[in-house]
């Protein structure tokens, strides 16, 4: 910290950083706290996603055996597009999961099997809900972050900025303070060096 200065203008500026510091706290604090509730409702729509995706993992068991007679399914589950949006939440852009489409791809019915439909489907599924949670995390990622930040920005005010300000001001007020009285002990005396001089002129 600079050394302090023990002015009238000093004070000024240490009273109005003071009242700057104490508006600006409730607002980092409300952000703190609503940070801390997004995330909190965040890992539980995480935890939510990632037990149906052990659901429906295991439900692809039923189908191991069947698409293990398929040598290779990419070519018909290609990625045309991953729709996402975003929300603000405190102040941050956080990611959202809308959709992926796949690209419709034409194969021969007559050629694959009769459970080839229902078995892609179930995998577009498990893929999707694999990149949502992917998406939910790096949201979540996202926001632990602003509140890390969020959270050093409320300390510093608190325990640092808002005590040194009061601190500046207790001192220069003591400062100012017993200048004044010092001025006004000055006074007196210059007074009555005065007084002494007018009645010795006045004897005479």
């Amino acid at each position: 910290m600079a050394k302090l200065k023990l002015t009238k203008g000093e004070l000024k500026r240490q009273r109005d950083s003071l009242r700057q510091f104490q508006r600006y706290l409730p607002t980092l604090q409300l952000k703190k706290q609503q940070l801390q509730i997004e995330i909190l409702h965040q890992k539980a729509y995480l935890e939510q996603k990632e037990l149906e995706e052990q659901t429906k993992r295991k439900a692809m068991i039923v189908w191991a055996g069947l698409l293990s007679e398929k040598k290779d399914l990419r070519y018909l589950l290609k990625i045309q597009k991953i729709e996402v949006t975003y929300k603000n939440i405190a102040g941050v852009s956080v990611p959202e999961f809308k959709q992926i489409i796949f690209e419709d791809v034409e194969y021969d019915l007559f050629l694959e099997p009769l459970w080839l439909d229902k078995a892609l489907e179930q995998i577009k599924e498990l893929v999707s809900l694999e990149k949502e949670i992917t998406i939910i995390k790096e949201g979540i990622g996202l926001l632990e972050e602003e509140l890390r930040i969020t959270t050093q920005r409320v300390n510093l005010f608190e325990k640092i900025k808002i005590p040194e300000a009061q601190e500046a001001i207790r001192k220069i007020k003591v400062y100012l303070g017993d200048q004044m009285a010092n001025a006004v002990g000055r006074s007196k005396i210059a007074k009555k060096k005065i007084e002494a001089i007018v009645w010795q002129e006045a004897i005479i």
